[in-house]
């Protein structure tokens, strides 16, 4: 009877939760039965909490998608761009799918998984009452903006814009809809997002033709070689599908050049 008690024992100190090494390859993943994966809370259609509060979205379906690839659970975790490279290196997370814009600068501190996921451009959500139809007419007008975002500054030098930048979105926007400026200067999936919403849409368009058309990358840890190939293998069979293109339709936001035409060159390559 002794002994089944320490067996009793050291079986519920073995059940005991212990934080998930992250950043790990397949088979301790699979182990573990677990994937853990950054996303983003607050960028609709991409990844947002629905109204219960859960994580939903185009990229946590993509996440998904992996998960079930490597026969686990998935555990998303709110990241947003000021953290998420961190929360990779620190292994709080496996895999990033966080809108990730790709500069060498990231390439140089994870790994980027290739081909890129997505495309998007630069855009403006403008008020109505601007009149703005044209990128020169945004010449000398203060523009709402997002710190840190890396095209803030092209755009003041190109076409002569005064962005004003706030801590994170939800600043931003509220900042124009108090008519501090003319417009917010984003990226345009995350503006076509807010313009399912009636709130925007009344007063608010944007007009103008998308600009700096940039990737987004996926990435792992730095060496982490073999989750890397399952992500990119992941990638390679949405293209041949046309998974990202129909995730689009289903969030309600038009597919872009670029997913359309990886699932062309996808499909002219079979």
């Amino acid at each position: 009877m002794r002994m089944r008690g320490v067996g009793l024992v050291l079986a519920a100190v073995s059940s005991i939760s212990v934080p998930a090494a992250a950043a790990d390859g397949p088979d301790a993943i699979k182990a573990r039965g677990t994937l853990i994966v950054g996303v983003k809370p607050d960028y609709r259609p991409f990844s947002y909490r629905d109204p219960q509060g859960a994580l939903v979205g185009i990229e946590p379906d993509l996440a998904a998608d992996i998960a079930k690839r490597l026969g686990v659970k998935l555990e998303l975790v709110p990241v947003v761009s000021s953290n998420r490279i961190e929360f990779l290196q620190q292994g709080k997370v496996d895999l990033l799918i966080a809108t990730i814009s790709d500069k060498p600068e990231r390439r140089r501190v994870i790994q980027a998984i290739d081909p890129p996921y997505y495309a998007d451009f630069v855009n403006v959500l403008l008020s109505k009452k601007s009149g703005i139809k044209d990128w020169a007419e945004l010449k000398g007008k203060p523009v709402c903006a997002t710190a840190g975002a890396w095209y803030n500054k092209t755009i003041a030098q190109t076409y002569g814009a005064e962005p004003l930048a706030f801590d994170g979105s939800e600043k931003a926007l509220f900042a124009m809809k108090q008519g501090n400026c003319v417009g917010y200067l984003y990226d345009q999936t995350f503006l076509q997002g807010r313009m399912l919403d009636d709130e925007w849409k009344t007063d608010f368009a944007m007009p103008l033709k998308g600009i700096l058309e940039t990737p987004w990358i996926m990435a792992v840890a730095k060496g982490n070689d073999a989750l890397a190939q399952v992500v990119v293998d992941a990638t390679k069979d949405w293209a041949k599908s046309g998974l990202v293109v129909d995730e689009e339709k289903k969030w309600g936001i038009t597919p872009t050049a670029y997913t359309l035409g990886m699932h062309q060159q996808a499909g002219d390559a079979k």
